[in-house]
């Protein structure tokens, strides 16, 4: 299984260093095959000791130059950071990241050879369509996307599930889930309050191969719960 924390933004340089150390210390007994991520703010971005990948939220998709208020790969390069999350629902909704941006986005950090978490989720009124509504949003959002590439793992996210308490149904999700691996053979993790409360239920799931978490993620003791559920 894969467990993802992204701390958007949350947490500070200080938090996040206890943190990690924190996490480490309770997670020396998760499984050997089981895969951590850290998404830390751009502020909190450091090289970092221990059984875990630490990625970046966003960047730019630029080596370096004149994009105010962005980080580069230069930046990343810094802290080894080769891991990045792109397509989140948040981006693309309060951000104005399009379809277009979004994919030449994929593709510069594919040909710099990144892992690349890439996210897909539908609002509530697309959902309530049905499965074949949902599908046919879900798939517009790999145009420009070469989801053959090898470091790729797919988030299925649907966005009226993320921070509202609200997660999909087990049918919801296993539906969905399965639908998506006909097309994307790739590891797909689930997110949308994904929660101690809930996530064994998840990682039950035929064709979960892990979750992406928010809030849930933003202690320690809460995510290794996660993990070593």
């Amino acid at each position: 299984m894969i467990y993802a924390a992204n701390f958007k933004t949350n947490h500070t340089r200080k938090t996040t260093k206890d943190y990690i150390k924190k996490l480490q210390e309770k997670i020396v007994t998760k499984k050997t095959e089981d895969s951590v991520y850290i998404f830390p703010p751009s502020t909190a971005l450091d090289r970092f000791e221990g059984d875990f990948t630490v990625g970046t939220q966003n960047a730019y998709p630029a080596q370096n130059g004149a994009y105010t208020g962005e980080i580069g790969v230069e930046q990343l390069e810094e802290f080894a950071i080769k891991t990045i999350l792109i397509g989140h629902s948040e981006r693309r909704e309060h951000l104005g990241e399009s379809q277009e941006k979004v994919a030449e986005k994929f593709t510069f950090f594919k040909e710099q050879g990144f892992e690349i978490i890439y996210c897909i989720g539908e609002p509530l009124e697309i959902r309530e369509k049905g499965i074949e509504a949902v599908m046919q949003y879900l798939l517009a959002q790999f145009d420009g996307i070469d989801i053959t590439y090898e470091d790729l793992i797919i988030a299925y996210e649907p966005i009226w599930a993320i921070g509202t308490g609200r997660s999909a149904t087990v049918e919801e999700i296993s539906t969905t889930h399965r639908a998506l691996k006909k097309t994307v053979d790739k590891p797909l993790l689930y997110g949308g309050s994904a929660k101690p409360a809930n996530i064994k239920e998840i990682i039950n799931i035929a064709g979960v191969d892990g979750v992406l978490v928010g809030s849930a993620s933003l202690d320690a003791d809460s995510f290794s719960q996660m993990i070593l559920s």
